[in-house]
């Protein structure tokens, strides 16, 4: 009987700290995502595609769990931090977290896709 409360203990301890384990996999995925986002963006060079990349990026990896989620909202900060201070406009700033912020929250991404944009991204 003490082996099989043991034993149980053990299983609820491992399943509890699982996600520990996931969470590198899932940030390294999430800043995949990211990373994938940014590279079709510039590649589609589309006009008005900025928030719909920013919002897809942050939704797909947000969609890979609690890590995916954190790269997500290291990333865009970081972004949006670093443009601010290179003299980009502020507004154009809380409109880009805003798509960040949606996607993050699971919301379609299409929901700020550009009218004419390729079926590719």
């Amino acid at each position: 009987m003490k082996l099989l409360l043991a034993g149980i203990a053990l299983i609820l301890i491992v399943e509890t700290n699982a996600q520990w384990y996931s969470f590198p996999r899932e940030a390294a995925q999430g800043a995949h995502d990211m990373w994938r986002a940014y590279s079709d963006m510039r590649e589609a060079n589309w006009k008005n595609s900025d928030k719909y990349f920013h919002a897809r990026g942050n939704y797909d990896a947000a969609q890979r769990g609690a890590g995916g989620r954190w790269a997500a909202e290291v990333i865009s900060n970081g972004r949006e931090w670093l443009q601010e201070r290179m003299g980009h406009g502020a507004e154009d700033s809380a409109a880009d977290q805003r798509a960040n912020q949606w996607g993050r929250d699971g919301n379609d991404p299409n929901h700020f896709r550009p009218a004419g944009l390729p079926d590719k991204y």
